[in-house]
Order: C-alpha cells, then sequence, then structure tokens
C-alpha cells in the first residue's frame, strides 16, 4: 500500500509523492527515490542532518530518538517542528504527512 507525502522542496515546489509502506523506506530514501535534493550523507544513521525536515501538518509521527535529539541540538536551520528525514519510516500512519526540505548548512 501507498501512502501520500507531500514534500515542498528548497525552491518552494511541492511534489505530491506515492510512498511504499512495504519497502522498509524512510523520509530521506523517498527523497533520494524521486531525486529531490536530501545528501543523506550519513547513510541514514542521524549523524549528518543533511535530511532534516521541517513537518507541516498534525500527523502521528514515531518519538524522537536520543542520536536525533543530539544531531538536531548541532545542526543548523533548527525548528521546533524539524525532524531528520532518516528517522521517520514510511508506515500507513504518515498518510497526508506534509513537510519542507530545510535550508542546507
Amino acid at each position: 500500500m501507498d501512502v501520500l507525502i507531500k514534500i515542498k522542496d528548497r525552491g518552494g515546489v511541492v511534489h505530491e509523492l506515492q510512498a511504499p509502506t512495504d519497502m522498509a523506506m524512510n523520509i530521506m530514501e523517498l527523497c533520494k527515490a524521486y531525486e529531490l535534493p536530501v545528501e543523506g550523507t550519513c547513510g541514514g544513521m542521524a549523524m549528518c542532518a543533511s535530511c532534516q525536515c521541517y513537518v507541516l501538518n498534525d500527523v502521528s509521527l514515531p518519538e524522537m530518538g536520543d542520536d536525533e535529539e543530539a544531531m538536531l541540538s548541532e545542526a543548523f536551520y533548527v525548528k521546533p517542528n524539524s525532524r531528520l528525514g532518516c528517522q521517520i519510516p514510511i508506515t500507513e500512519s504518515l498518510e497526508g504527512l506534509e513537510l519542507e526540505l530545510a535550508p542546507e548548512n
């Protein structure tokens, strides 16, 4: 089953992406699959913040882990609604999620 996720890129363009829930992907990998400008330098280990995004609506997300919290405490352009895309697995509960890519460091 796919869920619809909207991601606003750094140019302000909103992309409506179909995200598969059966492939164990995360938001960073989804962005890369659709060729959005997300580096994912650390390979999804919550060690670089190049996949930082802002959550724009109220969708149930997994709790932020210690590694993600520590990385965001050192990252640039952090807002209260910041999350690392690599730490958000794609599940059915993400249906309708709206995100905005954070500026590049």
